[in-house]
């Protein structure tokens, strides 16, 4: 019975001990991102809020393949059940999407910054730039006949791309375009950053990318040059929000205020997630969407590229 006894105050006395370090731990400070900005560049700036703030940053990133829509799809879906404190979006129409649904704290809760281009990369090896094509509809001319890739177009900002085309252009010029550039027989793969690899192998002469992709390309040694922003180019800012009826909302109001700093949006272009801080630097005219009709028309021009490009 004596062994018993104190085994027992042992027990308790260690579960004393024990009691306050797991209510610390409960209790330390976190936030928790959804994001759809390539982890490579994420993870060292959630690192560094960290050691600036003591705030632990918990990370949900998305796939290559569905870039952003699948967040935003999980956002929408845990709406009246918020696990997320902030989206962070490589991309704009996404994040206007979910405005509009009611997701965020506020309609307009949002913010923009900084940008990075849409553009044609080629290989170097296979395409000197004076024959290369000088803009995304010459993609359909017959000479790029099976010598292009592009990231499927029912996602990320490949999609966000072609109906800002399709707005600018008119839905029947857009449709023969898109008919077009399928018979061109390109190939279409899961993500921007596999289109730099396959032209980067020579599998392809040309791709339809991101330049932050491209960039990253460049550093691995890649024989790829970005081609200059053509006039049917789009420019693609960083967004980020605050989610409605989060569980942590001033560590994500910190974590906004934080992230759009302009320290930190030059510490997003010396990585590369972003190619500058200002769209205004960008002299070339490029496509300027409106984006409310865009979203109104999200349907039938998601119904139409998926007539002409579905696999």
């Amino acid at each position: 019975m004596t062994w018993i006894a104190a085994a027992a105050v042992i027990v308790l006395v260690i579960g004393g001990l024990l009691i306050p370090v797991t209510r610390k731990l409960e209790s330390a400070p976190s936030v928790t991102v959804y994001t759809s900005q390539d982890q490579v560049y994420a993870e060292p700036l959630f690192r560094e809020f960290t050691a600036a703030t003591g705030i632990k940053v918990r990370a949900v990133y998305d796939s290559e393949a569905v870039k952003t829509v699948g967040i935003a799809n999980r956002l929408f879906a845990e709406k009246n059940n918020p696990h997320c404190d902030v989206f962070w979006n490589n991309e704009e129409f996404r994040t206007r999407q979910l405005a509009a649904r009611g997701v965020f704290a506020e309609p307009d809760g949002w913010t923009s910054f900084g940008y990075r281009s849409r553009r044609l990369v080629i290989n170097t090896n296979l395409v000197q730039i004076g024959e290369a094509p000088l803009n995304f509809a010459d993609l359909t001319n017959q000479v790029w006949r099976g010598k292009f890739a592009l990231a499927y177009p029912l996602f990320g900002m490949t999609a966000t791309h072609f109906m800002a085309l399709r707005e600018h252009w008119g839905d029947e010029q857009w449709r023969e375009w898109c008919k077009a550039l399928q018979a061109n027989r390109p190939m279409i793969v899961d993500g921007n950053s596999v289109v730099v690899r396959q032209v980067a192998r020579g599998e392809v002469a040309v791709g339809m990318t991101d330049f932050d992709d491209i960039a990253a390309g460049r550093r691995e040694g890649y024989p790829i040059a970005a081609l200059p922003i053509a006039s049917d180019a789009l420019l693609v800012p960083n967004t980020v929000a605050l989610v409605a009826n989060s569980p942590n909302p001033e560590n994500g109001k910190r974590f906004i205020e934080w992230l759009t700093q302009p320290v930190t949006i030059r510490r997003l272009v010396e990585l590369g997630a972003l190619e500058g801080a200002d769209p205004g630097e960008v002299n070339t005219p490029t496509l300027t969407p409106d984006w409310n009709n865009l979203l109104i028309n999200l349907k039938p021009a998601t119904d139409e590229m998926k007539a002409v490009f579905l696999r």
